[in-house]
Order: C-alpha cells, then sequence, then structure tokens
C-alpha cells in the first residue's frame, strides 16, 4: 500500500512544536487579493487592517506588498499591473506567474465583503503572533542565563507590539461623537462645581482646566526642590480624600513609605522630624490617630518600582483601570522612566518615545495622566526673576509637543526674591504658571506653600499681608463659592489670559 505523502507547501506549514497548523485562511487571502484586483478602490477599504506580513502565504505577501506599492504611487491596480510589478521586482515566478493572479480574480465576484475578509485574515496574524511570542517566551524562560527581569521585559514589549501594531480604533460618523459631546455637557450642568474632569482641589487652577480633562495628558515641571512631588501629592490627597476618587501614584524617586510620611505629615500638621523619630507627646498621638483617618480609606494606590519601564507602566496602568477604576495617574518623574528595551537611541529620544507613548495610554484609558518633569540649569542662568519658561524643558521639546497641559512651579523665594516690585511679600508663595493648556486658557495661579509640610495650599485672603507662618489657611475647592462672574473672578485672582489654538 502506497504511503500517503504531506504537502509542506507555504499553503500547509505545519507548527512542528505543537503539532497543529497555525491559525490562517488561505482562501480568503486569495479572495481579497483577487478583489483587490477587480475594483481600484478596494485597497482603500484594507489598507489600514493589513500589512504584507499579515498573509500566510508567502505568496500573498509578495503580492499584497506589489499592489501596495502600486497604491502609493497613484498607479492602476488591476492584472496586468500587479504582474508587471512582480516582474520588475523578480518575485513573479515565486508566486506561481501571471496564470496564479488570473486564478486569484477567478475566486470572487466582487469587493462587497473585502473588509469582513481583512478583518477575519488580521485575525489569524494576530493568533500567529502570540503563539510565536509564547513560544519564545517559553524557550528564553528555560534559559537559566537570562535575567527573570529582562524576560518580563521582552514579554511586555513584544505584547505591546502586536497590540500597538495591530488593534485600531474604528472611525466614528460625527453625530455618535455630538451626541456624546452633549451628554457630556448635560452631566456637567449637574454639578454644582462646575467641573467636567477630575478636580485639583486648588480653587483657581480648576476654575481655568475645569478639571482635569481625560485622555490628557498633563506635565507639571520645575526645577529641583521647587515642590513638584509636594504638589502633586497635595493634589492627589485632595482628590481622593475630598473628592473620593480613586487615584494610582507611580514613585520613581522616592519610596512609599517616604510618600506616605509626607502625606502624614501634611494632613496631621505635625512636625516631620517628629513623624520620622516618633518622639510625640500624648496629644501628638491623639492628633495623628484622629487625623490619619481620612487616609487610610483613601482609594490612593502607590507604586514605588524604581526605572519603571514604559511597557510595565502600561501594565500596571491597565489593572488599575480595570481593578479599582483609578481617575488618574501620576508619575515621578518622567525623566525616571525607561523604555524598558534595548536601544541606541539617545536619552533625547528616548524621552521623546516615552512622552509620546503616555499621551497614547491618557488617550487609551480615556484618563488624564499627571507626569512630573524636570527642567534644565538655564532656568538659573536666566536673569530677572527666572520664571521658566517651555524652552526649559529638559531632554525633549517632544514633551511639550505631546503634553495637552504644561504647568511650571515657580517659587521666588528659592532664588533670593522675598519681595516683589510693591514691596509685597514673597515668602510662602507659590506661583503655577500654565504655560499651555490645549484646549483652553492659559494664565498664573498664585498658591500658598508650607515648607514645612511640604503642602501646597489656596490662597484665603489678602496674601500679600497675612503673615508667612500663618499655617491654617484653607479653601474649598469649589469654583463656585460665590456668585461673582467667573472670567471676573480669573482676572482678579489669576494673571489670566487667552492662548491661541
Amino acid at each position: 500500500m502506497a504511503t500517503k505523502s504531506v504537502n509542506l507547501s507555504p499553503t500547509n506549514k505545519i507548527n512542528d512544536e505543537l503539532g497543529k497548523l497555525p491559525p490562517q485562511a488561505v482562501d480568503i487571502e486569495q479572495a481579497i487579493l483577487g478583489a483587490l484586483m477587480l475594483e481600484k478602490d478596494a485597497i482603500l477599504s484594507v489598507i489600514d487592517i493589513l500589512k504584507p506580513n499579515s498573509f500566510y502565504n508567502d505568496a500573498h505577501n509578495k503580492i499584497y506588498q506589489a499592489i501596495l506599492n502600486l497604491s502609493i504611487k497613484y498607479k492602476a491596480i488591476d492584472i496586468l499591473t500587479v504582474t508587471e510589478a512582480l516582474r520588475n521586482t523578480g518575485d513573479l515566478d515565486e508566486i506561481g506567474g501571471p496564470f496564479y493572479i488570473t486564478q486569484l480574480t477567478n475566486r470572487v465576484a466582487s469587493a462587497a465583503h473585502i473588509e469582513y475578509h481583512a478583518r477575519i485574515v488580521a485575525q489569524k496574524f494576530i493568533q500567529r503572533e502570540l503563539i510565536r511570542i509564547s513560544s519564545d517566551i517559553q524557550k528564553r524562560a528555560f534559559d537559566d542565563s537570562i535575567d527573570v527581569v529582562d524576560l518580563l521585559d521582552f514579554s511586555e514589549s513584544e505584547l505591546f507590539k502586536v497590540a500597538e501594531g495591530n488593534i485600531k480604533r474604528e472611525t466614528t460618523k460625527v453625530n455618535v461623537v455630538i451626541q456624546q459631546a452633549i451628554k457630556q455637557i448635560e452631566e456637567a450642568s449637574k454639578r454644582e462645581d462646575g467641573l467636567v474632569g477630575v478636580p485639583s482641589g486648588f480653587t483657581n487652577i480648576d476654575r481655568i482646566t475645569s478639571g482635569w480633562q481625560n485622555s490628557n495628558l498633563v506635565i507639571v515641571a520645575a526645577r529641583p526642590s521647587m515642590g513638584k512631588t509636594a504638589f502633586a501629592l497635595t493634589m492627589a490627597r485632595n482628590i481622593v480624600v475630598d473628592h473620593n476618587q480613586p487615584v494610582a501614584f507611580f514613585s520613581l524617586e522616592m519610596s512609599s513609605i517616604e510618600l506616605v510620611n509626607r502625606l502624614i505629615v501634611s494632613e496631621t500638621e505635625l512636625p516631620s522630624k517628629k513623624i520620622k523619630n516618633g518622639r510625640l507627646a500624648d496629644y501628638e498621638w491623639e492628633q495623628l490617630d484622629y487625623k490619619i483617618k481620612n487616609l487610610i480609606d483613601a482609594p490612593l494606590f502607590i507604586d514605588d518600582t524604581p526605572a519603571l519601564s514604559l511597557f510595565e507602566f502600561r501594565a500596571k496602568a491597565r489593572r488599575l483601570k480595570i481593578q479599582h477604576d483609578v481617575k488618574l495617574i501620576v508619575i515621578d518623574y518622567l525623566q525616571l522612566m525607561t523604555l524598558g528595551s534595548d536601544t541606541k537611541s539617545s536619552r533625547e529620544q528616548e524621552v521623546s518615545a516615552i512622552s509620546r507613548s503616555l499621551k497614547a495610554i491618557a488617550k487609551e484609558l480615556n484618563i488624564p495622566i499627571i507626569a512630573l518633569s524636570q527642567l534644565n540649569r538655564s532656568v538659573e542662568m536666566r536673569s530677572g526673576d527666572k520664571r521658566p519658561q517651555l524652552s526649559d524643558l529638559r531632554e525633549s521639546g517632544a514633551i511639550e509637543q505631546d503634553a495637552d497641559l504644561v504647568l511650571f512651579i515657580h517659587r521666588p523665594e528659592r532664588y533670593g526674591l522675598t519681595e516683589d516690585k510693591d514691596g509685597n511679600s514673597l515668602i510662602g508663595l507659590a506661583e503655577i504658571i500654565i504655560a499651555k493648556h490645549r484646549n483652553g486658557p492659559v494664565g498664573d495661579v498664585k498658591l500658598k506653600f508650607q515648607s514645612e509640610m511640604a503642602k501646597f495650599s489656596d490662597i484665603e485672603g489678602d496674601f500679600m499681608n497675612s503673615s508667612p507662618d500663618d499655617n491654617n489657611m484653607t479653601f474649598s475647592s469649589k469654583i463656585n463659592d460665590d456668585n461673582s462672574d467667573d472670567n471676573s473672578d480669573l482676572q482678579a485672582n489669576s494673571d489670566f489670559q487667552k492662548q491661541p489654538f
């Protein structure tokens, strides 16, 4: 009895390790290619769905590449032009000659279902990629010479590439988006505070921004010791305690214990030295126990992983969104993040890639991401009041480009400036300079900074005539506490100006 031979042609590749045929749809691939050569505009339906390597059959890969090249050059796509293109690249005989191309058009009558077919082929490609990555991860996992951290980084990186390259958002007709926008406006009108985003807890900042908006990347930048972490922590505390909205805080510089100790000092208003050495009087222990109750129940999630990679951050951010529905993420700080892969690119290129990816993650999770950032030394070399500007952002101009908002923290007293030109005290004064606001106004907001507690707060009353040692200034984050017109309030309380779009 004759033994039946196994056909191992490109259309019947067998995965030797799994003993199974990889996911494929060769017949559908043929139908797609035939449809592309029958109708000149059919390529527009699949060009953002399929890439040449989406095709399982190597011959189909080359034919689709030839069709793409013709489309890029605005040339007609049919049997003759595709055949000629393959002849010019030397691939015609390899794919089966003119006869095979002719056969492809016989497999389909029209391009009516080409988009549906393209999504099937794309799905099969993703399945094959996941199998390939899983197999590669398995091999590396058995190799004891590979560090487990590098293995995790490789796994996240490969999965990230598959997701980033193949999962695309559908185009939406404008009437659907308008309905969503109207719904948001209606919901905002029902709120007493007039906010449409996540409140910062600082009244005048919320007046300008209407809260941190979903999908926005917000950069908060300053020179060292200006209070970036203190500002972010105070804001996180306001959100989780006063507004009970979950926040994730990624601290790449300070440990979680250090952060919590700062929160305790800020909340209890006890001296930081006593919190560190534990030398508290009995009444101070009672004050500590009473005032930290709000923090204990607050939905604040802290991650202090050092040198956090972009891929690790994305995975953790997704889990936090799914498991805890976090409304805002803080990163302290951007320049301490890594791409998490071997790269020969400059640090400026790395920071640019991280910045772009953070914006993409904010958009994907539909939450605001606030990233703290360093400023370069040019601020301190500048004469005058040394106010920071957009060109001072450290290491990458891409940060300015990717950010929806850029805020600078400026404390004049750090540069020995204790009085302004009118003789008013600048001690304990912090200026939050909103230098870029993609969807709204820019301006300066004055806050009080209590250095002994590393805490920012709204200014109540006439700050310039108050004592800098007065630590009891508080102001609720209600942007409509009074009945005055919002525009007049803004002009009275901040150096308010419109930024052109």
